[in-house]
């Protein structure tokens, strides 16, 4: 059986990713600097495929790709930092949700200038004061 998402876990993942790497021996180089710096390069390179709104469905393949390769150097910083994604995930996740209730964000009330309301002031307080209200 193919690996697929249905049946692949984030701990198998990054598995795949460290072994890859000590096989190699780029572990010396992987250090968080080096893999964030990669992770915002393919980021960049994912983003080239819509540069200037000329986006057409013509290479889903070359999009897959620039994600995967920021999905590795994702799972490889995770690695590097000893996070755990589905931990880090849940507990942002859950803050918001709370900054960003469904009462005042919904299909029914598109409300850009409660957003950009919410959105300033995060900016001015930050991320986890903010968040945590």
């Amino acid at each position: 059986m193919s690996k697929t998402d249905a049946n692949t876990t984030l701990q198998e993942l990054k598995n795949l990713v460290d072994k890859f790497e000590q096989e190699r021996g780029w572990k010396k180089h992987h250090t968080p600097k080096n893999v964030a710096i990669s992770l915002c390069i393919e980021a960049a390179e994912l983003l080239e495929h819509f540069q200037w709104d000329e986006y057409q469905r013509n290479d889903p393949d070359g999009i897959a790709d620039e994600l995967a390769d920021v999905i590795l150097n994702c799972l490889n910083f995770a690695n590097q930092m000893d996070i755990d994604i589905t931990a880090a995930f849940m507990s942002k996740f859950e803050r918001v949700q709370k900054k960003y209730p469904v009462e005042l964000f919904n299909p029914a009330n598109d409300n850009s200038e409660e957003y950009f309301r919410i959105k300033k002031r995060y900016r001015q307080q930050g991320d986890k004061k903010e968040d945590k209200k």
